[in-house]
Order: C-alpha cells, then structure tokens, then sequence
C-alpha cells in the first residue's frame, strides 16, 4: 500500500468517527491544552531525525568547547593555591562546577538524541503493526467500510 494511499484511508476514518463518536471533554473554547488540535499528534519521521541529529551536534560540539579553558584553568587554580592564595581554592571549585553543569548539558543532550532515535523506530514499528493489524484472514488489506465494522 502506498503511503499516500494510507493517509487518505485514516483520513476517511476519521472524518466517519467524527460524527459518529464524542469524547467527554472541555469545550473547544475552555482553557485544558492550550489550543491543541489533532495536528499537534502528528509525527513526522524526518523531523525527528533532524531534530536528534541537532541535539547529537550540539553535545559534540559542546563536549569540545567546553572542554577548551579546562586544563588550564586547573593549572592555574593548582599554582594559586600553592602559592597559598584563596583564590585558588575558589577557582577550582568553579572548576569542578563547571564541569558538573557540562557534565550535566552533555547528558541531556544526549537523552534528547536518544529519546528522539527510539522513538522514531518506535513509530516505524506501529505503523508496520497497525498496517499488517489492517489485513483480513486471507490477507487482503480491508477497506474503510470494512474497518468501520470493527469500530462499531
């Protein structure tokens, strides 16, 4: 079955469950998700994957940076502390702040990639599964009105 050819089939049974189905809900009008609508449900693939692959870049691109004043500002708080300053006491516990807050960017970074790389096999996954799940026993692909039967 062609994509298209998919996304006109749900297309057509969602405009027959429309009228035949009303979800207990807040009117349109009255406050609950701020304005969301059924296109805010729809997952784009590739979208996904540049998204993921944005959130891959930035850590990467954050690990090196932040990376970059690291050994030498260790050195330095090493020296002036030897030298018996307090200062260099404070500069390495600003040190290891913040390499406890890139620590903690880098992960998040890489959360979001993750995240976004399950789910976009996730989905992948459904949709084989809800187009297979769409055959009849002698395996031909049921129509809408077909699907319709099952609704009711």
């Amino acid at each position: 079955m062609a994509w298209d050819e998919w996304e006109q089939l749900k297309a057509q049974s969602s405009d027959r469950q429309s009228a035949k189905m009303q979800l207990n809900q807040l009117p349109a009008d009255g406050g609950g998700g701020g304005g969301s609508s059924d296109a805010d449900l729809v997952v784009h693939d590739d979208q996904l994957g540049k998204l993921g692959n944005m959130a891959y870049d930035l850590r990467e691109k954050f690990r090196v940076d932040s990376d970059f004043a690291r050994p030498s500002t260790f050195t330095a708080s090493v020296d002036l502390f030897n030298d018996g300053l307090d200062m260099g006491s404070a500069l390495l516990e600003l040190h290891d702040a913040w390499n406890t807050q890139t620590q903690t960017l880098k992960e998040a970074c890489a959360h979001i990639s993750n995240h976004l790389d399950f789910t976009r096999g996730q989905h992948a996954k459904d949709e084989v599964h809800i187009q297979t799940g769409m055959k009849d026993a002698a395996g031909h692909l049921m129509t809408v009105s077909r699907i319709n039967d099952y609704i009711k």
